[in-house]
């Protein structure tokens, strides 16, 4: 309800019908997920909530919207339809038919921001050519003017007459995860209120610590459109130098989406094509150990867990994973990227090949292909006090901090004062982090030179 430039403008047309299409291709198709279907499926309940209060209710449809809108705007009479851009290859081709499609009846397709801050069409640098380098991005993304916050619309003309036919039971299916945050814009909105007016100024202090409540929980809510990119980046420059660092990972969310929108090859292959001839190993065990949290690494083990409980993982972790997965297990990134997909419920297509290619060294001002993290490293930097590995590797909770984040070092009598027997109770590591290092660094120096780079 809060910011969203379409329904204002189809509002200020006349009645309008407030329609959402389940599309099985986006269901069912490349990147499933139960956990994201339960949420956006909780989350239209909601809107028809919130629609409800206001004098409109939501009208769901099943099928193509390309087939589906153009039916429905015929049935109800409409001269116009508005939505907000989406910016996936598979949207942009999606709307384009639809365009044609309403054209063809004589009606208006009316595609408007309400997803970013800024258009990607509009980021461009003095040449005209896009970006490929975030801070000069960035530089550029926040000299443009913004537009202005929209409030929350207290009534909605409807048109009468339409079948709704709403959520039907079931219909959201079963998340595979037990912990999903809340859905729905209202509860959005609380943990907007919560991040603004608490843990956004310590923000640049403490985002990269695992325990601690150092991150805004607001990506699903971004992803969703519960609430908006411009609001979210308005609030944040309230708040003096947390903000500013948490306005930094909104322009990288925003760059993320800018790479797929200007180079949507990205989605099957690496942005820098020199890493196309990477020599990716194929270990079907150790790809599942990984997904399991079963690695014998236990801040890589935490996050994976976390993953599977929640559809959620913290962003230092997510970083941690994959580049664990694309390093030290050289296992191609995209095996990664698919299973992210299947569990976290903010996937998005741009921000998780964005973040999967930053971490493989593939990506637009990525890191260097040589950056290997250290897992154990990161859990002591990080997880200081061992309380987030402990949490979701409770098998290890009488592990001394000493070897907390190595198991595998622990002396025989050591892992039985712990109860944690390495091989039985906690898995010993599935590769040696020294040597994994130097192979996947020689495996992408090969393919630099293959590519003549």
């Amino acid at each position: 309800m809060h910011d969203l430039p379409a329904l204002h403008a189809a509002v200020a047309a006349g009645p309008v019908l407030p329609v959402f299409v389940l599309d099985e291709r986006l269901l069912r198709g490349r990147w499933p997920s139960a956990n994201r279907r339960w949420f956006m499926v909780e989350s239209l309940r909601a809107l028809d909530g919130e629609l409800r209060a206001r004098g409109a209710r939501l009208h769901i449809r099943r099928g193509s919207p390309e087939q589906v809108i153009p039916e429905l705007a015929r049935e109800c009479g409409a001269s116009a339809v508005f939505a907000s851009t989406d910016y996936s290859p598979f949207a942009r081709l999606r709307d384009g038919r639809l365009e044609r499609a309403l054209e063809a009846d004589g009606r208006y397709f009316a595609g408007l921001p309400g997803v970013l801050v800024q258009e990607p069409r509009e980021v461009v640098s003095a040449s005209g050519r896009p970006f490929s380098v975030f801070g000069a991005f960035r530089r550029r993304w926040e000299a443009l003017e913004r537009r202005p916050v929209l409030g929350a619309l207290e009534h909605i003309p409807c048109v009468e007459g339409i079948d709704p036919d709403g959520v039907r039971d079931g219909e959201e299916g079963t998340p595979s995860a037990r912990g999903i945050i809340e859905p729905g814009e209202q509860a959005a909105r609380r943990r907007l209120e919560e991040w603004t007016g608490g843990g956004l100024e310590r923000y640049g202090a403490t985002r990269d610590f695992l325990a601690a409540a150092g991150t805004s929980r607001l990506s699903q809510d971004l992803h969703w459109g519960l609430i908006s990119a411009v609001e979210v980046l308005d609030r944040c420059e309230e708040r003096g130098p947390g903000g500013g660092k948490f306005a930094a990972e909104l322009a990288w969310r925003e760059f993320n989406h800018y790479v797929l929108w200007h180079h949507p090859r990205v989605v099957g292959e690496p942005f820098q094509r020199q890493y196309a001839g990477v020599a990716w190993r194929t270990d079907a065990a150790a790809l599942e150990a990984w997904k399991a949290g079963m690695t014998g690494f236990p801040l890589v083990d935490a996050g994976m867990r976390e993953l599977l409980a929640t559809g959620y993982m913290h962003n230092r972790a997510r970083m941690v994973c994959a580049s664990f997965l694309a390093k030290q297990l050289l296992l191609d990134w995209r095996a990664g990227e698919a299973h992210f997909m299947e569990c976290l419920v903010d996937g998005d297509v741009a921000n998780n090949n964005g973040g999967w290619q930053w971490s493989a060294g593939t990506g637009a001002d990525a890191q260097p292909y040589f950056r290997v993290f250290n897992p154990a490293l990161q859990g002591r930097r990080f997880d200081p006090g061992g309380e987030y590995v402990r949490r979701w590797a409770p098998e290890l909770a009488r592990v001394p901090d000493r070897y907390l984040f190595e198991p595998g070092l622990m002396p025989r009598e050591v892992q039985r004062a712990a109860g944690c027997e390495i091989g039985k109770d906690y898995p010993a590591p599935i590769v040696e982090h020294g040597r994994a290092r130097e192979r996947a660094i020689a495996a992408f120096a090969a393919a630099r030179r293959a590519a003549g780079s």
